[in-house]
């Protein structure tokens, strides 16, 4: 944590506020700035567990870490430096840990009856570092189709899984993104609850059913706007309807490769009816990864309402493949739409999505 030679510096000094969450009778917060990590920067007010914090410097950002002062002892936040965006207005508490792992963790995993579909549900949870410790933190939550293929080789589809936990893990180093809480829901018969009609018992019961239980026992957020629905394939096509059907529940879809137009009315539908407020990170491959459909999805969505970049996300991957592995490899590019602090913040100031509600 040596201070090094500033290399990016501002004309003047840019001043702003931030605030640290810990809970109080845990001890007292400071900060150790790369300005000096020698020395406490001490808090202007301490409230309930909010630190607030005021930084002054000539950069455009700042690298800092939240630390815990408990009687005599010392306690540096865990996981890599913070970044502080001196450009940012203060939107964003930080919410550190001091013990335990830097690593996420997973629940076991869990059976679910439904009475909607008549089965069980399989479900596995993906839980942020720090998530037991610091308890006044709530997180956005991701319900992602095909969760035996998101986590763990030995369960996925040929040995390959999206690796989730790790790319959200980098990118929360990289200060890119918040944490998220992950509820992976393993897929039972993919060919009928993916598609029409089916997907409509199956989007049914994940909102009657799934998001009830997972709010009772998850410390996740209540607004539509930090619950979104992801699946790649097929599994696209029941995120996209979900959320579509939905939009009162979700306020995003993110689909890889999607197979529009195989067995659904979801382009017919986009071209007819009233456009919800929700938002959409559509993505494939080409050739053969539904490069086409996905192509004229996005179209669709811009002929009726949706803005490029606002609320609708639409890439393509030259040479990427149909499978786990080359979904796994961009699947940072739909974190940064719906859960990066740049995009977020162009939607407070241009509001879609529900985002004033963060403001509150």
């Amino acid at each position: 944590m040596s201070k090094t030679e500033q290399l990016y510096k501002t004309s003047r000094f840019l001043k702003r506020t931030m605030r640290v969450c810990y809970p109080a009778e845990m001890g007292r917060i400071v900060l150790r700035t790369e300005l000096d990590w020698n020395r406490n920067v001490e808090p202007l007010s301490a409230k309930d567990g909010i630190f607030t914090f005021e930084l002054e410097a000539r950069q455009p950002f700042l690298y800092f870490k939240p630390c815990l002062v408990q009687g005599k002892e010392f306690h540096w936040g865990r996981g890599a430096n913070y970044l502080l965006l001196m450009t940012e207005e203060d939107l964003r508490p930080s919410y550190p840990y001091f013990f335990g792992s830097d690593q996420g963790t997973f629940s076991r995993l869990v059976e679910f009856p439904s009475k909607i579909l008549g089965r069980t549900h399989k479900l596995r949870v993906y839980l942020p570092p720090g998530y037991y410790e610091n308890t006044l933190a709530s997180y956005p939550v991701i319900f992602m189709q095909d969760g035996q293929n998101l986590f763990f080789p030995q369960e996925a589809f040929m040995g390959s899984e999206w690796k989730v936990d790790e790319t959200n893990a980098t990118m929360k180093a990289m200060n890119a993104v918040d944490d998220v809480v992950i509820v992976g829901i393993y897929s039972g018969d993919r060919m009928k609850e993916y598609t029409k009609p089916g997907y409509e018992k199956y989007s049914r019961s994940l909102v009657q059913e799934l998001i009830p239980a997972a709010e009772e026992q998850l410390r996740i957020h209540r607004s539509r706007r930090f619950r979104t629905c992801w699946g790649s394939s097929l599994g696209g096509v029941v995120s996209f309807h979900t959320v579509w059907q939905y939009p009162e529940t979700f306020a995003s879809a993110a689909c890889m490769s999607s197979t529009f137009s195989f067995q659904d009315d979801l382009m017919e539908r986009v071209l007819s009816e009233k456009a919800p407020d929700v938002g959409f990170y559509l993505d494939s491959g080409w050739p053969g990864d539904n490069y086409e459909v996905t192509a004229s999805m996005a179209m669709a969505l811009i002929q009726s309402g949706w803005r490029y970049g606002h609320n609708l996300i639409h890439l393509c991957f030259p040479g990427a493949e149909h499978n786990e592995a080359a979904w796994g490899m961009r699947l940072h590019l739909p974190l940064q739409f719906l859960h990066g602090a740049v995009a977020r913040a162009s939607r407070v100031k241009h509001p879609v999505l529900g985002e004033l509600a963060y403001r509150q």
